[in-house]
């Protein structure tokens, strides 16, 4: 299968994945690329279509936001986003996708086991969490999942967890992508063939996961999230630097 091919059908898998679960293009997007232009090049142009896709997502759910979870997690999500973004450029290391895989596999199982759902974040604990979520996203391109992880505390219903998921990563993405075209520019100008592959893709999926997600039971949501996050928590222990 082609380079083209494949990030293509990728693009459409990650933008299907992002409109049932609230994320999913760059946890998906940014290792495949990174295989061909490195990791740093990859968070930065990968940005793009998860903007694009992220975009139209929140375009479709955006009724169904939680204003508090965004105004309080939210912005420090986008705050620690714009942070890690400017880290991403100086300091990369393998422990962080250790550190970052071990934390999403306990979310996950936790998540899984019905732990998640009987936890509670405080206003103070949902800053915390949302600036180290952005944090991570912004080093490591891979912010959806813990963000969602996160999440999963504050007990949301389905409709409500995707919007404000995809309204976060919006604020995150408004934030971080001026840094990364400060600092990369031409990089990520010469990679237009695949941003632009990779983002129709990502449209195709995400008008797809739109209409799968009306079909998933609320109790049946957290369990299809929680299992995407341990998955997503294992391929990263097993690849730390991909």
């Amino acid at each position: 299968m082609s380079h083209a091919l494949l990030l293509n059908f990728a693009g459409i898998v990650a933008g299907a994945i992002a409109a049932i679960s609230g994320f999913g293009i760059g946890s998906i997007l940014t290792p495949l690329l990174a295989l061909w232009i490195g990791t740093k090049l990859a968070v930065a142009v990968v940005s793009i279509p998860h903007f694009i896709g992220t975009g139209l997502r929140f375009v479709v759910i955006r009724k169904h936001v939680d204003r508090h979870v965004l105004w309080t997690f939210g912005i420090t999500s986008a705050a620690g986003g714009l942070i890690g973004a400017v880290l991403h450029i100086w300091l990369r290391s393998v422990v962080l996708g250790y550190v970052l895989g071990a934390l999403l596999v306990f979310a996950g199982i936790t998540g899984v086991t019905g732990i998640a759902s009987r936890m509670r974040f405080s206003q103070a604990a949902g800053w915390i969490a949302g600036a180290l979520s952005g944090v991570f996203g912004g080093l490591v391109g891979n912010q959806g999942g813990i963000r969602s992880a996160a999440l999963l505390g504050f007990n949301l219903q389905r409709d409500a967890f995707v919007a404000t998921a995809t309204a976060i990563a919006l604020l995150v993405d408004v934030f971080r992508m001026p840094v990364y075209a400060a600092l990369q520019f031409q990089q990520i100008v010469a990679q237009w063939p695949m941003m632009a592959i990779a983002t129709a893709g990502v449209v195709v999926g995400t008008l797809t996961g739109k209409w799968m997600l009306r079909r998933i039971p609320q109790n049946v949501f957290r369990v299809i999230v929680a299992s995407i996050i341990l998955v997503l928590g294992i391929w990263m222990l097993i690849h730390p630097g991909a």
